[in-house]
């Protein structure tokens, strides 16, 4: 899921020492130091995560140095493995959840993360406590006026290059760029700044799934030891930096803070994913006066040239006392044009069926059509929306949930441009992966965690 990726990466000989040989700590010292790494968290006042390529390969991303790693496989010689599931289909795992919910609990108070697959902001860790260090394969952003812009579908580039889009402020209007870095790029100052910032404030910095290899952000952990602050170090590998580390733990990242949450008594939330849409009905009357020439579209909310990659097909069919003929739309752009009588209304039913990767088949949307009758725009509270629809979700434990969000009008020609809110993921985690390995010893944990609410590797350079 991410060869993508690293195919547009340049080419480059010495990318650090790949094919490392992973450890696994035996059941009794794996329990031993699980517990020590609770204890840890339970009494950090500035917990700060780490995070590298081991915390997604559970979502079935490839790391790059393991034995099946990117970067091991190509100095092999060997072909890369084929991707299971378009890379922006990829679910956060089990830890990425966790994270979210330490967060939301007070506990953990910023996570940098080495990686560019989006899944800590689509896991929900907010965008103000992360520090995406090599940039973000679904971000573009605006080099004028810094605005952001979380795309659904992985933006074409990489090395910082000017994408397709431009930036929607009418203030603005430059050029967007690609935020993940190739390899002579330097690191983005900003992102730098904000992880040295919490590094030196972190009592506890959690290492998880890197190899620590990349200088200088592989140096950023070492900021706490200055300050009296714990490294905790965990991956399948031996990293450079374990003899900095108060506890190095080789397991599965999910494993290990599986075990963490269960001796917290934390529960691990499910992840629900919502995609947004928008439908356009366009509407004029013939010469004659008699008739309605309408075009009814379905398009990405990030463009009409971009790319909308959950939904594969779009079947349009009408009320049952219509005789207008049905239509299957198998490409996009999603287009339907249509002539019908001036005084007829009638409802339309657009059955999207859903791309690989997304939790159900398919979704109906409803559309009313009157000529003669105009539909007022609103806009409603996206995130109450969003949260009504995810407790839907969780209470059916099931997806297709959809919701209008946003509705613009114009008079001439007439068009309703509508915004639809669709759950596509549903996904629980059993918080028992640990299996029931990490219950705590008479002299171990007491009580549970209390929350406090939010109040030589490659180098790489710096750059503002």
């Amino acid at each position: 899921m991410s060869l993508g990726y690293a195919e547009k990466l340049s080419f480059i000989e010495d990318v650090g020492q790949v094919g490392m040989t992973e450890f696994v700590d035996s059941a009794h010292v794996l329990q031993d130091k699980v517990e020590q790494l609770a204890k840890l968290i339970q009494k950090s006042r500035h917990l700060v995560v780490f995070t590298g390529a081991g915390i997604s390969t559970s979502c079935g991303i490839p790391d790059f140095r393991g034995p099946k790693g990117i970067w091991t496989l190509q100095r092999e010689g060997k072909p890369l493995p084929e991707a299971s599931l378009a890379f922006h289909r990829a679910m956060p795992s089990m830890t990425h959840m966790a994270l979210v919910e330490l967060e939301k609990a007070g506990i953990l108070k910023f996570v940098i993360s080495q990686n560019v697959d989006g899944l800590h902001l689509r896991s929900g860790i907010p965008r103000e406590k992360l520090a995406e260090l090599h940039g973000n394969s679904f971000m573009e952003t605006c080099p004028l006026c810094g605005a952001e812009y979380l795309r659904d579908f992985e933006v074409e580039t990489v090395g910082l290059k000017e994408t397709s889009r431009r930036c929607s402020d009418e203030k603005c209007g430059a050029k967007l760029r690609d935020t993940v870095l190739d390899w002579e790029d330097a690191l983005p100052l900003k992102e730098m700044n904000l992880a040295e910032k919490h590094c030196r404030m972190g009592d506890v910095v959690l290492c998880l799934g890197t190899s620590l290899q990349i200088t200088p952000a592989c140096n950023l952990p070492l900021k706490s030891l200055h300050g009296g602050g714990k490294i905790v170090i965990v991956n399948l590998q031996k990293t450079p930096k374990d003899k900095k580390a108060s506890l190095v733990i080789h397991g599965f990242v999910d494993k290990v803070i599986a075990g963490v949450m269960e001796l917290l008594n934390m529960q691990i939330p499910p992840y629900i994913r919502v995609d947004l849409f928008q439908t356009i009905l366009t509407q004029s009357l013939s010469s004659d006066k008699k008739f309605v020439n309408w075009t009814i579209r379905i398009a990405s909310v990030h463009g009409l040239s971009a790319p909308l990659p959950f939904i594969k097909t779009v079947e349009v069919s009408f009320s049952d006392n219509q005789n207008y003929k049905e239509a299957i739309l198998n490409t996009q752009p999603f287009l339907l044009k249509r002539r019908t009588v001036r005084t007829e209304t009638f409802e339309m039913f657009l059955k999207l069926k859903l791309s690989d990767g997304c939790g159900c088949p398919s979704t109906q949307i409803e559309i009313p059509f009157n000529f003669q009758a105009s539909n007022e725009g609103f806009k409603l509270d996206r995130n109450a929306t969003f949260e009504k629809m995810r407790d839907a979700a969780i209470q059916d434990s099931s997806c297709g949930q959809n919701a209008m969000v946003e509705r613009r009008t114009v008079l001439v020609p007439k068009t309703e441009t509508t915004v639809h809110a669709i759950v596509t993921n549903v996904k629980a985690y059993d918080s028992h992966l640990s299996n029931g390995d990490f219950k705590p010893r008479k002299e171990g944990m007491k009580g549970s965690v209390t929350t406090r609410k939010r109040s030589k590797g490659r180098k790489r350079k710096m750059r503002s």
